[in-house]
Formats: C-alpha cells, sequence, structure tokens
C-alpha cells in the first residue's frame, strides 16, 4: 500500500503559522477536554500532537498516532514516554474492540478516502456511549479552498447522515464567526474565493505561508504542545444537524456511540 506524505500539507511544531491558526487549534483541543475527562481516549492523525499533552492532563489514558512516520517523530521526541504513540491508519486503528471511550480526528476526515471505513473502526473500538469528535474545515463558505490531497469533506448535513448510518447520534456546533474575522480577511476573502476557483491557490508550504502573511499579517511559531490559557475559550455554537451552516469557519461534531442493546 502506498502510504501518503502529508508532511508536504500539514503544518508541523515549529512551523510559521497564523494566531488564528494557534487560536483554532487551541479551542479544539480545548472543546476535546470537556469530553475527555477520566476516560480513555484515542487521537488519530495526530500530526506532531500539539494537543496531546493537554488531553493526558485531563484523561485516564491517551494513546495516539498518525500515518506519516516523519510527522509521527517530531511528536515521539516531544513526549518520550508520557504518550503511547504508534503509527497508523485511522481507517484501520490497532485497538481492540470496546477499548477507548473517546475517539478524536481533527482536521483529517476529509484526507480518508473512505470515511464510512473510519466510523465502522470508530464503531468497533468505542464502548458503549463512546463519543467520535470531529473538527472540520467548513466546505460551506463562499469561499472555501480544498486542501491537497484531500477527498471528500462533510459539512453539517453530511456529517449528521455519515454519523446515523453508523449508529450515531449527533451533536454539532461551529467555532469562528466570518462576521468576527479581521478587516483584512473580509476584504480578501472574494480574491481568495476567484483564486480557488481558477486553480490559483498555492499548494506548496512556501506558498501557503506567504498567503497567511497577506491574509492574516504577522505569523509566530505553531506549539509543541498546547497549554491552558494559551488562547481565549468560549464554548462553540450548536447549529442545527439538517441544513448547511455558512457563517463559521470550524465545524465541530460529536457523535455518541447507541448503545448495543437499544440498537
Amino acid at each position: 500500500m502506498t502510504v501518503t506524505d502529508y508532511s508536504t500539507v500539514t503544518e508541523l511544531a515549529g512551523d510559521d503559522i497564523s494566531r488564528e491558526q494557534v487560536e483554532r487549534m487551541c479551542h479544539r483541543y480545548y472543546w476535546a477536554a470537556t469530553y475527555c475527562d477520566g476516560k480513555d481516549v484515542i487521537e488519530a492523525a495526530c500530526g506532531t500532537g500539539p494537543g496531546l499533552g493537554y488531553l493526558a492532563r485531563r484523561a485516564r489514558s491517551v494513546r495516539a498516532g498518525d500515518i506519516t512516520e516523519s510527522i509521527l517523530e517530531t511528536a515521539r521526541a516531544h513526549y518520550g514516554d508520557r504518550v503511547e504513540l504508534q503509527q497508523f491508519d485511522a481507517s484501520h486503528m490497532p485497538y481492540g474492540d470496546q477499548t477507548a471511550d473517546v475517539i478524536i480526528l481533527f482536521e483529517a476526515l476529509y484526507y480518508l478516502p473512505d470515511a464510512e471505513q473510519f466510523m465502522r473502526e470508530c464503531r468497533r473500538v468505542l464502548r458503549d456511549d463512546g463519543v467520535v469528535l470531529i473538527a472540520n474545515a467548513n466546505k460551506d463558505l463562499f469561499d472555501f479552498t480544498p486542501s491537497p490531497y484531500s477527498h471528500t469533506y462533510h459539512g453539517a448535513v453530511e456529517l449528521t447522515g455519515l454519523f446515523a448510518r453508523h449508529g450515531f447520534t449527533t451533536e454539532l456546533s461551529a467555532y469562528l464567526s466570518t462576521a468576527t474575522v479581521s478587516w483584512r480577511q473580509k476584504l480578501l476573502r472574494p480574491i481568495k474565493k476567484l483564486a480557488t476557483d481558477l486553480h490559483l491557490m498555492p499548494s506548496s508550504m512556501a506558498g501557503k505561508k506567504l498567503l497567511k502573511q497577506l491574509m492574516f499579517g504577522g505569523l509566530v511559531a505553531m506549539p509543541r504542545e498546547i497549554t491552558e490559557g494559551m488562547a481565549p475559550y468560549t464554548p462553540p455554537s450548536r447549529i442545527a444537524t439538517d441544513r448547511p451552516d455558512t457563517v463559521h469557519k470550524v465545524l465541530y461534531g460529536a457523535a455518541r456511540k447507541v448503545r448495543t442493546t437499544d440498537a
């Protein structure tokens, strides 16, 4: 099996990213932590693992992995034996049946060739009442730009359908309203859409860095490990499950496994 090298499209610890990206990163892990207290947690597609230490301070146990070994080595170098890390495909997790309470997949569902298989794996690995936590870029924004190597993006309606097909109840929420972004972003959003429509968006990390500087201004180093208070946090806004959200940049899905005895 050929494994895609996602290091070419993934921001790594120490890379220059926007302050908004740092806030988004912190926010999704602060949100996830509210489901993880005292639980056995798995994060698939963890990248360099910026949220693993934060989650480990709340959870009973944290296991994680990524499909790209070179990315995972950065996480191993930082965490040592603090977190159990191994290389794996999110669609084929190396864990026993009903051995976890929470499975996390952030900004990666769209890279999976078969999201249905991922959900089948979640149903297998999670205990009854276990939760899958998804964070996705919102494809229903008018200036949405897909990532290279992506397959299928799920908006609010598609996420709800995906969860329901595999015996999960759904709670959707969203973060970062486009009404609150800077004047610079508001001015450049139509230009970004035009560039996307004309297939002119940069695909290299160097090109993306230049675009981020244009959109956001000054950049900062991506943290190796987030901490409490690194960014402000307010709970995400609940949104409808039966229609697209065209306002927020980030969608959150919390899908709870229906008890086997109730299915």
